[in-house]
């Protein structure tokens, strides 16, 4: 109850007022270093301890910088030596196998996080350079005989001494994937012209068909599940070709629409007919109108083939009948067919679609389902019908490599607030940049750097700077910012999703140089800075290299993490000088595990 004066007024109390006031900003001001404490620390082993420091001169730029105390990470078992953690086989027991869901990406709980450090096989040694290491990898850096075994009759890989050999068979093609690529561009004179740029190979082997095609111009994401076949991504990025891990199952696979100009699949197994056909619907989804499909292997040239597929030459005659009446639905046309590979063609416009009846089956999806959403979306019985007003998105009427990556594309407009001038800004941009990190990292256009990972890029204008050396860039957009990776696989370039908060789909040890560009600065309300840094040293390779651009407030920080992981880091100014942003140098270490658990 109120005290009131002799007027009937309420007493109000100034020193009680200010004890409230006082209260609320010790609240607030708890509440704030508690948020920061979350956002930058293990809430089980916190490393990091916050300290602003705050420059009095007015006339300086920098202002804060967070201060960090130091930390050491333990190494973890050797069991750990090719630990996947969204894609960890000690936890596929937790799900399905209907439609081998169990294959695709389930992370680990805050709580069940590594923070220790991935050791190497024993024995591991820096990778063969580019490009020798296309034909042969140590032993010791993949020490896996069960493909050896199974697979050296169709001529995958042999070992020999110290060392793994691919001779470049396959399933499909046991004498060489030369001569088979041979036979596929008579089929397809665009790969031959630049028109093909880009392209997926669906359970890819050990990635001989994409290592084949990159003397030919084309650029291949080889995709293959962690599945009993152990480490075919593994191996594939071991030779230095693009690859990831992932599977065709119940999730749209990380990439926007309209990305690839072919797509392959050599006896890859998947039951392209099966489940209303719902994988096929996603290989339309992400094959660029105009692109081409690529088939091999059953049921394509049954009449020959049957009798070595355990089989009846009835089931195969009906399998191949519901394969072509399922790619009639969707606007496919035969384009070429020779001996063992059949060639399908997506419609290059909507007049097809335009046509086909109002029940058609599969149908088509409604307009409330984005085509570009690739991170856990969903796949859905329906397909995908291309924007009509992105016509020249397709294949047809795109420039023909290499005039096509610095082509500002049409489907910039899809990005709020971007322009054609913007885009042509950062082309600029990007090219003085990597000028300037060519001074600070001279191994970078050397044969030194290999595998190399944009980890947030925009339209991929790092990647485009260094097309003319021996490397190749996966260009990653984040799940939670501005969607620019179709405009990505429009110049030409290759990428993918990806949430920083989670483990990247690769193997350890698979890229040369890591790059980021405020990554941190742009991320860290989210993302706990000490596991992207923990998940940045899962990947890259001893002796590998880590190009981290950031805001002045986080290199200190980053540089104490990143002693703790050991590596070495210095910190450079930017090609600019600019106090505000600095560029920070770091190197892994190559050790040895001490650990015998």
């Amino acid at each position: 109850m109120k005290h009131k004066d002799g007027n009937g007024k309420p007493i109000h109390h100034p020193d009680k007022n200010r004890n409230v006031s006082l209260a609320i900003t010790v609240i607030v001001l708890c509440g704030a270093c508690f948020y920061l404490g979350g956002v930058f620390s293990s809430g089980k082993n916190p490393v990091v301890s916050i300290t602003d420091h705050r420059n009095t001169n007015p006339s300086s730029e920098t202002s804060v910088s967070l201060v960090t105390k130091a930390i050491s990470f333990p190494e973890c078992s050797k069991d750990y030596q090719d630990y996947t953690p969204c894609t960890d086989p000690q936890r596929w027991r937790k799900y399905g196998t209907y439609r081998l869901t169990l294959l695709e990406r389930h992370c680990p709980p805050i709580f069940e996080r590594k923070e220790c450090l991935v050791p190497p096989p024993n024995g591991y040694k820096p990778p063969i350079r580019w490009p020798k290491s296309r034909d042969e990898c140590w032993y010791r850096n993949v020490p896996y005989d069960w493909i050896n075994k199974q697979k050296s009759n169709q001529h995958w890989l042999r070992k020999e001494g110290e060392k793994f050999l691919f001779p470049g068979g396959g399933t499909m093609f046991p004498n060489g994937v030369g001569e088979y690529v041979d036979l596929m561009q008579d089929l397809i004179p665009g790969m031959k012209d630049g028109t093909v740029r880009t392209a997926i190979d669906t359970g890819c082997g050990v990635a001989s068909w994409g290592g084949d095609l990159l003397d030919r111009g084309i650029l291949t994401v080889s995709l293959a599940p962690r599945d009993n076949h152990e480490a075919q991504v593994q191996f594939a990025l071991e030779r230095g070709i693009p690859a990831i891990l992932g599977v065709i199952s119940t999730q749209r696979l990380p990439f926007p629409a309209n990305s690839f100009d072919m797509a392959h699949c050599s006896r890859c197994l998947i039951p392209w007919t099966e489940f209303g056909g719902i994988y096929l619907l996603e290989i339309h989804r992400i094959l660029r109108p105009g692109g081409f499909w690529v088939l091999s292997g059953p049921p394509v040239n049954y009449e020959h083939r049957w009798r070595g597929w355990n089989t009846t030459v009835e089931e195969q005659k009906s399998d191949y009948e519901k394969l072509q009446d399922l790619l009639t639905s969707l606007c496919f046309k035969l384009y070429n067919k020779k001996d063992d590979i059949a060639v399908w063609q997506k419609a290059k416009d909507n007049n097809c679609y335009d046509k086909l009846p109002r029940e058609t089956y599969p149908p088509k999806c409604d307009d409330s389902l984005d085509p570009n959403a690739g991170w856990y979306t969903p796949l859905r019985s329906c397909f995908m019908v291309p924007e009509p007003k992105y016509k020249k998105s397709a294949l047809t009427y795109m420039p023909k490599w290499p005039e096509r990556l610095n082509y500002a594309p049409e489907r910039l407009m899809l990005i709020q607030g971007t322009t054609s001038s913007a885009f042509s800004h950062d082309n600029s941009k990007w090219k003085k940049r990597i000028q300037h990190y060519k001074k600070l990292l001279p191994d970078l256009g050397t044969n030194k750097i290999r595998n190399v990972m944009d980890m947030n890029t925009v339209y991929g204008g790092f990647a485009a700077a260094l097309i003319n050396d021996p490397l190749w860039v996966m260009n990653v957009v984040s799940s939670y910012g501005k969607n620019t990776l179709p405009v990505v696989f429009d110049r030409g370039l290759i990428g993918t999703f990806q949430d920083w908060c989670e483990a990247f789909s690769t193997y350890p040890r698979t890229y040369d140089l890591l790059h980021l560009d405020g990554l941190f600065t742009a991320e860290s309300h989210r993302c706990d800075m000490k596991y992207v840094l923990l998940e940045m040293d899962r990947i890259l390779r001893p002796t590998g290299y880590a190009i981290i651009r950031e805001s002045t407030y986080f290199v200190d920080a980053i540089s104490t993490i990143a002693k703790g992981m050991r590596w070495t880091c210095r910190k450079e100014n930017t090609e600019y000088s600019r106090e505000k942003e600095k560029v920070l140098i770091c190197q892994k270490k190559l050790w040895q595990s001490s650990n015998s658990r």
